[in-house]
């Protein structure tokens, strides 16, 4: 791995980029309130789950991109199955299971714009990753693996990832990590070590807000980036929401870019459609400036629609949004 801020990653002609964790639908309510106590309406089901935002994003971009899950045999199931490989991820590495449900996530906004959930996760297909033939047979020719700090909450997606990422890793390959991580949750179980150890294998890190804080176990922004580089990660793209994004490689070149101006419907999957474009750039050559601004638009375009990954664009798409919209000065 070179110093050149255009090598941080393995190229993707190296194989995909994958990543691990829960595939689910969700269902959202249609007026904002507090809990789900009375009858309402809703609105759904919408194919969501972190993961399967980030990596339908990357694919929509253009990158290669696959994921390993699991999700029942139900329609749910296949209202995320469909939408993954219209959209160009390789699903060959999710598992359909006939015992349990798809996961789901019912969804209320409260007036401030906060939110309350009902989760089905734990009990559902979702929970049940195994390392199989297909999933042995991806990771084997993937370039990059992406992890998402929810992966902690589940044993079953954390032993396919740590695996996965010593696989790709020795062919050359490259790791990506974004925290999505409370402060409170490091303390439970070996989630405080576990999180070190990807920090140290990390080479692109994906914060925000205190994320960096946390990776860094520094309090201040400079400081922070300095530490996380002498562990050995190479390039920090920082989130900042509507503020936009900034970015700073080891080699030292960075580079901030200013926020979209648009209007929220929607701010689930934000986070994980600018990290899906931006990886997806850079595994396909382009400069932290151009990444980080297809980031940027990525996650404001998918602000704009109902439901978690409905506003995710392939790059023409993108391209459109940027030279249509105005940014925050």
């Amino acid at each position: 791995m070179t110093n050149d801020p255009n090598q941080t990653l393995a190229p993707d002609s190296l194989g995909p980029t994958v990543t691990v964790g829960e595939i689910l639908v969700e269902i959202v309510a249609s007026k904002a309130g507090a809990g789900f106590r009375e009858p309402i309406e809703f609105i759904g089901p919408f194919p969501s789950g972190a993961p399967a935002i980030f990596i339908d994003q990357c694919a929509r971009m253009g990158g290669a991109a696959a994921i390993v899950g699991a999700v029942g045999d139900d329609d749910f199931g296949v209202v995320n199955t469909e939408r993954l490989k219209r959209d160009g991820v390789d699903i060959s590495a999710i598992a359909v299971s006939s015992d349990f449900p798809t996961g789901s996530a019912f969804v209320r906004y409260r007036k401030d714009g906060s939110r309350d959930f009902v989760y089905n996760i734990a009990k559902s297909a979702a929970a049940r990753l195994e390392w199989t033939r297909e999933v042995e047979a991806l990771i084997t020719r993937c370039g990059h693996i992406h992890v998402m700090g929810t992966v902690f909450a589940s044993p079953a997606a954390w032993e396919i990832t740590e695996h996965a990422i010593a696989v790709i890793k020795a062919r050359g390959g490259t790791m990506s990590l974004d925290p999505n991580l409370r402060k409170e949750l490091l303390t439970h179980g070996q989630t405080e070590e576990k999180f070190a150890a990807l920090v140290d294998k990390a080479d692109l890190l994906l914060p925000s807000g205190e994320e960096l804080f946390l990776a860094a176990g520094v309090d201040t922004e400079q400081p922070a980036i300095k530490a996380l580089f002498n562990r050995g990660v190479k390039e920090i793209a920082i989130k900042r929401g509507k503020d936009g994004s900034s970015a700073y490689h080891r080699s030292g070149a960075h580079a901030q870019c200013p926020g979209f101006l648009v209007d929220e419907t929607d701010p689930t999957g934000a986070g994980d459609c600018f990290g899906g474009a931006y990886v997806a750039c850079r595994r396909l050559g382009m400069p932290i400036e151009r990444a980080l601004e297809f980031g940027n638009a990525a996650g404001a375009r998918n602000v704009t629609r109902l439901g978690p990954m409905e506003g995710a664009g392939t790059r023409a798409e993108l391209e459109d949004f940027i030279a249509r919209t105005a940014r925050r000065s």
